[in-house]
Parts: structure tokens; C-alpha cells; sequence
């Protein structure tokens, strides 16, 4: 038995929630490990749609502990409302079923402010945030002068912590001519919420521990993917958290030992939301046909995404960097009506070609991707639910994909609902 790392192979936006919520059917333990509210999961049940933004995406299935790590920030007033959103849903979270780590850090009013003035400010050279301070959050965590959830347990020291943070983002404030925070007002506000949010606060690290020693089966749930990672993703343009699998170790506290199976989730064509270089982006009409065909907007901020063809490039770097021992191929259906489909297999940079995305942000833009082309398949695959029983051409397009990244396709997504997947291999049963 092995525990299993769900993460987006790409920019994110591959289609994790349904992969996530289709394998949590074996986990008993399904754990978010980093981001925030800027990462959604949209997920099909029966069909009734959930959006969600911090809750894990096994809180839709009974029987199911969810779990936010302490690699998570966490906006409180967001997150409570969510869990009032999906209430109404019919969907309960309790004790029972959902848990916070006490060491998580908490997103305050000033951060969102704070990204929203750094993004105005930047004009075209901004990152493309999505203006929820999630960055901000995460700078004063390693600036150790953030509120945690631990924080909210005692007023006197929330008052010290409150003092130290306001300190320095009033000085910024100061600066840039903005009106100061003041802490008393944002103390009375978080002691207001703070029984909603303590309620579900634990040691998570000793929770997951316990869980290993009962051999009770975790997915953890990654949030973006691997290229918006802020060290080996587009930097600048990327997010302000590790995004890689062995952050599921340290943003959760469980033992990397205890991890085994890494699956990447990976769209059969490429999107990206936001700012940043883009290789194989189409701004023609086939771009504007995969975005319309895949509902190509955000969960959270229902931005419109960039479309274009598969990166195999991209995806054989994000493989070998985070070590994915299966890909999930997600939305293969949105590529059926078209004549040919490209794949991306090298990049030629000032005249030489180069087999491997570089790390220089004007190198990141200046690249041209060099394509092979695959003959489509012209009808349906959307439903299908078995191998053999796609049409040739998608066969041929994705044992292709399969040789050149050098992973094994284990499942094959034909739709947004739960059951149209084809399984090739198990992850749970490896």
C-alpha cells in the first residue's frame, strides 16, 4: 500500500479536482499541502457542481477525513464562508470529516491589500496574481512575523503578534501613502472568528502519523502545478509556494518515507492563466476552440485562460524534476473535432535548438517551439471509458505523448464527470 501525491504537471488548471476526487474513493485521508484560496478545484458529482477554493476535494465524499497542512495559508473569513457555501450544498464539515494544521499561517486583510497595490503598480510588467495576498502571506512566513492558527488561541499573544506584523507592513503602508492598519480593530475582528477556526485546529504532523501507523491510505492534494513552482517554474511569473511533490513532505509534516506513488495530472493541450511565457500558445482560432470546447476560465477568479498545444518539452522537465511516476491525461475530448494536433518536441533559441526549457526569463520568451504533427481522430471520444475503445488516432496520439515525456500514462480523463476515465494502473495498488 502507498500514499499518493496529486499534482498538476503544467500551469496548473490540468483538471486535479476530479482526479483527486476519483482516487479519493480508495483514501481514507485526503491532504492539501501549500497554496491558498487562488487555486480552485471544480468538481462534477452526480451532476451537481462544486467549486472549491481551500477545501481539499475529498470533503465532497462521505467517510473522508480532509486535511489543510501547515504548508497552506489559509484566509479565515474565506474559508469559513466556503464551508457555508458548500453546506448549502448538502455537503456537512465537521470535526470529524475536516482538520487544520495549528501552524498554518493566516492570510489577513493587509496582504490582499498589499498584492492588489503591487500588481496596480507593476502596469504590463505584472505577475498576473490572482489578488488574494497569498504572497504577501507566505513573505511574512519567512520573515517569521506571521499570524498562525496557533495564534488565535491566546489575545495576549495574538496582541504581541499583531504588533510585530502591523509594525512592518504600516511602515510599507507609510511609504506608499496608505492608512495604517490599526490592531486593535483587526484583533477584535479575528477573536471574533477565532472558536469557528480553533475548532478544527491539531497537531496535523502527529494526526498524519497516526494515520501511517493505522495504515489508513492519504492522497495529498497538490494546488497550480509544477511550472508556476518558485524555484523551478516561469519565476518571475509564478506562485509563492513549492507546488512540487516534496512539498506534500513539509507542508504537511509526514515523513517522506511514508510517501510513495507521485501521479501528474496533465491536459492533452497546454493553458496558462495570467502573465509569463507561453511557447506554444495559439492566439488564432484553434486557441480560441480549445478554450471554448474546454471551458477554459478559473475557478477562482474565472479569468479567461491562455490555450495552446501540448509542451511535451515542459511536461518530460517537470517529470524529471518532481520525479512522477504516472501522468493522468485530462480533457483528451476537447481535442475531437480537430483536423491535426501539434506536440511540441524542442525549442529553437537565436538559431540553435535546445531540448530542455531554459532558465532565463528573456530566453523563456524568445524560444520557438518546434512541433511534430499527429493526424486527429475527427469523432468522439468524450465518455469513453475504455482503452480500446478509442479511436485509433487518439491511441496513436497518446502512446506518443507516453514515449516522448518517458511516463507512463496511467489514466485517461474523457470528461468532467467522476466515472468517464479510463484506468490503466491503479496508483493505490502499484
Amino acid at each position: 500500500m502507498k500514499n499518493v501525491i496529486v499534482v498538476g504537471s503544467q500551469w496548473g488548471d490540468e483538471g486535479k479536482g476530479k482526479i483527486v476526487d476519483w482516487l479519493s474513493s480508495q483514501a481514507d485521508v485526503v491532504v492539501r499541502f501549500q497554496g491558498g484560496h487562488n487555486a480552485g478545484h471544480t468538481l462534477v458529482v452526480n451532476k451537481k457542481i462544486f467549486k472549491l477554493r481551500l477545501l481539499p476535494s475529498g470533503i465532497v465524499r462521505n467517510g473522508k477525513i480532509s486535511i489543510l497542512g501547515n504548508g497552506v495559508v489559509i484566509d479565515p473569513w474565506a474559508l469559513l464562508n466556503e464551508i457555508d457555501e458548500i453546506k448549502k450544498l448538502g455537503i456537512d464539515v465537521t470535526t470529524k470529516n475536516f482538520m487544520i494544521s495549528e501552524s498554518a499561517s493566516l492570510i489577513l486583510p493587509f496582504h490582499q491589500e498589499m498584492d492588489e497595490i503591487r500588481e496596480d503598480a507593476a502596469g504590463n510588467a505584472k505577475i498576473g496574481t490572482t489578488r488574494r495576498g497569498i504572497g504577501p502571506c507566505y513573505e511574512d512566513k519567512v520573515g517569521r512575523r506571521s499570524i498562525r492558527v496557533m495564534d488565535l488561541r491566546s489575545e495576549t499573544n495574538l496582541d504581541k503578534r499583531l504588533e510585530n506584523v502591523l509594525m512592518h507592513h504600516n511602515a510599507i503602508r507609510k511609504g506608499l501613502k496608505k492608512t495604517a492598519f490599526k490592531k486593535n480593530v483587526l484583533k477584535k475582528n479575528l477573536l471574533k472568528i477565532a472558536p469557528k477556526i480553533l475548532k478544527f485546529a491539531k497537531p496535523v504532523w502527529l494526526k498524519l502519523d497516526e494515520f501511517n501507523n493505522n495504515r489508513k491510505k492519504i492522497l495529498f492534494e497538490g494546488a497550480q502545478g509544477i511550472l508556476l513552482d518558485v524555484d523551478h517554474g516561469t519565476y518571475p511569473y509564478v506562485t509563492s509556494s513549492n507546488t512540487v511533490p516534496a512539498m506534500a513532505a513539509t507542508g504537511s509534516g509526514c515523513g517522506t518515507d511514508k510517501i510513495g506513488y507521485v501521479l501528474g495530472i496533465t491536459k492533452a493541450y497546454t493553458t496558462r492563466v495570467g502573465s509569463g511565457p507561453f511557447p506554444t500558445e495559439l492566439k488564432n482560432k484553434i486557441g480560441e476552440t480549445l478554450g471554448k470546447r474546454g471551458k477554459e476560465f478559473g475557478t477562482v477568479t474565472a479569468r479567461k485562460r491562455r490555450c495552446g498545444w501540448f509542451d511535451g518539452v515542459l511536461v518530460r522537465q517537470t517529470i524529471k524534476i518532481s520525479g512522477i511516476n504516472g501522468i493522468a491525461l485530462t480533457k483528451l475530448d476537447v481535442l475531437d473535432e480537430l483536423n491535426e494536433i501539434k506536440v511540441c518536441v524542442g525549442y529553437n533559441l537565436n538559431g540553435k535548438k535546445i531540448d530542455h526549457f531554459p532558465a532565463a526569463t528573456e530566453d523563456q520568451f524568445n524560444i520557438k517551439p518546434i512541433y511534430k504533427t499527429f493526424e486527429g481522430w475527427r469523432s468522439k471520444t468524450q465518455g469513453i471509458r475504455n482503452m480500446k475503445d478509442l479511436p485509433e488516432n487518439a491511441k496513436k496520439y497518446i502512446f506518443a505523448l507516453e514515449d516522448f515525456i518517458g511516463a507512463k500514462i496511467s489514466s485517461i480523463s474523457t470528461s468532467p464527470e467522476r466515472e468517464d476515465t479510463i484506468l490503466v494502473e491503479d496508483p493505490f495498488k502499484i
